[in-house]
């Protein structure tokens, strides 16, 4: 087992390198770069050209990507241009309300989820069954950030039963038992609305488990005994179902980070997601790099955590 763990971290470090030559390669192609927003309109180009060279700006791209992959491996992501504070500050402050975002996502993915994959797979071509696959056929197909406006809208302006925008309501104090309400209840709209789409997967992969299990010999085996229909499901098919769907638990991780992003702008949360959003719009690239790197670090750790989970699950896929 941790000759498998080994081997998978040391295939991981060369995928993170090389997400880190995409991440600064693209953020060199964005028209401009880190010195262009505080460019003074009344300097001259030739202070100008003074200052690029001061900061570096004009060296080769393998000397610019060493100081500035060396600097990220300290864990300085530079100084916002838009903000004027440390990136790392920065983003530590919104990555906290992205964290509650995802797990509670989470929760609500799994307490959705398996139920009705459940359902779905012990009646399957039965009409409950027909509505939960045609629900999941319309996830796979909507956008999610069309599936958040539909929530927003009836939920938050129609009915009124959440707020539309923000993190927790004014004037609370932090840590007080008004204030963790207010912050879950800002909370459940926007996961709600990452959970409603991603809860398809869950669902279709959970019902093709149990379908395929109840043909398999041991099923007809233990039907044949007398078991009682509810252990035979119980102990049996749902047992033996529902493990390989940990194992796609990692996964989740990527869906969430690109769930977020939109989800985040259209309830104006202020986590990482909008921080991203709103540092392209205003063009601070220090910012744009550092969270690009960390959405990019946190879809290579779930691709990790997946193949560990399964690895556990099914000790047949370890390497030897």
């Amino acid at each position: 087992m941790w000759k498998f763990i080994v081997r998978r971290l040391i295939i991981t470090l060369p995928q993170l390198l090389l997400m880190s030559l995409l991440v600064f390669f693209m953020a060199s192609l964005m028209p401009g770069d880190a010195f262009t927003s505080q460019v003074d309109p009344s300097l001259s180009q030739e202070a100008i050209e003074e200052q690029r060279e001061r900061l570096g700006l004009n060296d080769p791209w393998y000397q610019q990507y060493g100081r500035w992959i060396s600097n990220v491996a300290e864990g300085d992501f530079g100084t916002s241009t838009a903000h004027y504070r440390p990136v790392t500050d920065l983003i530590w402050e919104r990555m906290i309300n992205t964290i509650w975002l995802s797990l509670l996502s989470v929760i609500f993915i799994y307490a959705i989820g398996i139920p009705l994959g459940i359902i779905s797979g012990r009646w399957n071509d039965r009409l409950v069954d027909q509505i939960i696959t045609g629900y999941t056929y319309l996830g796979f197909a909507t956008p999610i950030f069309i599936f958040a406006l539909v929530v927003l809208f009836f939920f938050g302006f129609t009915l009124g039963w959440f707020p539309t925008g923000g993190s927790v309501a004014s004037g609370l104090e932090p840590g007080s038992f008004e204030y963790i309400i207010s912050k879950l209840h800002h909370l459940l709209l926007p996961a709600l609305s990452i959970a409603l789409i991603g809860v398809v997967g869950t669902v279709q992969y959970l019902r093709s488990e149990i379908i395929d299990t109840k043909q398999k010999d041991f099923i007809v085996t233990a039907r044949a005994k007398g078991a009682p229909e509810s252990r035979v499901y119980n102990r049996h098919i749902f047992r033996n179902s529902v493990l390989p769907i940990a194992a796609f638990f990692g996964y989740e991780i990527t869906m969430l980070i690109t769930g977020s992003v939109f989800v985040e702008q259209i309830f104006s949360y202020p986590g990482m997601g909008n921080l991203f959003i709103e540092s392209i719009l205003i063009r601070d690239f220090p910012v744009v790099t550092a969270v690009v790197l960390l959405f990019g670090l946190a879809a290579i750790l779930g691709a990790l955590l997946s193949d560990i989970i399964l690895s556990i699950v099914d000790p047949r896929i370890r390497i030897k």
